[in-house]
């Protein structure tokens, strides 16, 4: 009896042990990482690149490996309409673009690229910190999430000749940007000469004579080595080059809730980088050109009027045709109580 009753249990024993792995769960599998693709023009190796792959790092680190960044700099994947049509299509997840991008996703953006409408990065800031829920409230309506701001630094023209007023300018083979027909419009209705490049082209038409003068930053035109073809700076800022990094609401919500808290914050930090580190470099770059052979041109109270004046009358040809009127005059009036508030501010 006892012997059966060992062989029972024996045989019950194997028989659970046969079964038994028919029914174990499977083993875990390991969940494939959030890849977002990421493409700007920044030059590769520069300020914006080196920070923008420290913030990647720290998005790996951070989620443990769930969400990693790829950054494709220096214009790889074509020009800034190009990289905006790759978000609207999937090919891109995320940009790291201009005001000129991101006006193609919401003309509101156009604000920034209003010539002189700004004085001070302090005033920048300010108007920025007040339009900003406004801003990704529209972006996020267009299936965008602003991450940071990006600050490029100072626009201010360089050109082949001396030229330091409105009607020297005027007759210079100017860069703009192609794919926006209404600025190039803009400048023809104007008065001004300009010649729609894709901004990776800016190079070539210097080298070959297309164009003679451009607007952008110091840092970029020391970067970039604009400037060996134009060794004039007209000394009087345009407009602060504003950027921002976005990500696509459908790559947005793959991720989770905790590790998009934590990929803000990286993108936080980013954001103060360049905005404590651009403006120095700037005056920085200035002072690396003068040792190479730049000039920066003076600008006398007389022209600067001028200077004010065309500027004036770029607002009000950009109001409602290419700004919505409830932006600009948030804008404005955002501008207006911070130089009631506190008057200047040095960039």
């Amino acid at each position: 009896m006892n012997i059966r009753k060992t062989n029972i249990l024996k045989w019950t024993l194997l028989a659970a042990l046969a079964v038994a792995p028919a029914f174990a769960p499977p083993p875990a599998a390991t969940q494939a990482p959030t890849v977002i693709r990421l493409a700007t023009l920044v030059p590769d190796g520069s300020v914006w690149d080196k920070a923008m792959k420290d913030m990647g790092a720290e998005w790996t680190r951070s989620t443990a490996g769930r969400v990693q960044l790829r950054v494709y700099p220096g214009g790889v994947a074509g020009d800034e309409p190009d990289i905006v049509r790759k978000l609207r299509i999937g090919q891109l997840q995320a940009a790291a673009i201009t005001t000129s991008g991101l006006a193609d996703l919401d003309p509101a953006f156009q604000v920034f690229g209003i010539p002189m409408f700004f004085d001070s990065y302090p005033e920048l800031y300010a108007v920025l910190a007040k339009m900003e829920p406004v801003l990704k409230q529209r972006l996020e309506a267009k299936g965008y999430i602003l991450l940071n701001w990006g600050h490029g630094g100072w626009v201010y023209f360089f050109t082949r000749q001396r030229a330091v007023t409105v009607a020297e300018i005027k007759k210079v083979k100017m860069f703009a940007w192609a794919g926006d027909d209404r600025w190039v419009q803009l400048w023809k209705s104007n008065g001004y000469t300009p010649v729609a490049l894709a901004a990776t082209d800016i190079l070539t038409g210097l080298q070959t004579g297309m164009i003679d003068s451009y607007p952008t930053t110091p840092l970029l035109a020391l970067t970039l080595q604009w400037y060996r073809h134009t060794p004039n700076m007209v000394g009087l800022g345009m407009a602060p080059l504003v950027g921002g990094l976005v990500v696509t609401k459908q790559a947005w919500n793959k991720i989770s809730e905790a590790d998009r808290a934590k990929l803000l914050v990286a993108s936080h930090k980013l954001e103060l980088r360049l905005q404590t580190g651009v403006p120095h470099q700037d005056t920085t770059a200035v002072e690396e050109m003068k040792k190479r052979g730049l000039t920066v041109n003076a600008v006398p109270p007389a022209a600067v009027a001028d200077w004010r004046a065309a500027a004036e009358l770029f607002a009000t040809k950009m109001r409602g045709a290419m700004i919505p009127i409830d932006i600009l005059e948030m804008a404005t009036r955002e501008r207006d109580a911070f130089r009631k508030r506190a008057v200047g501010g040095s960039r």
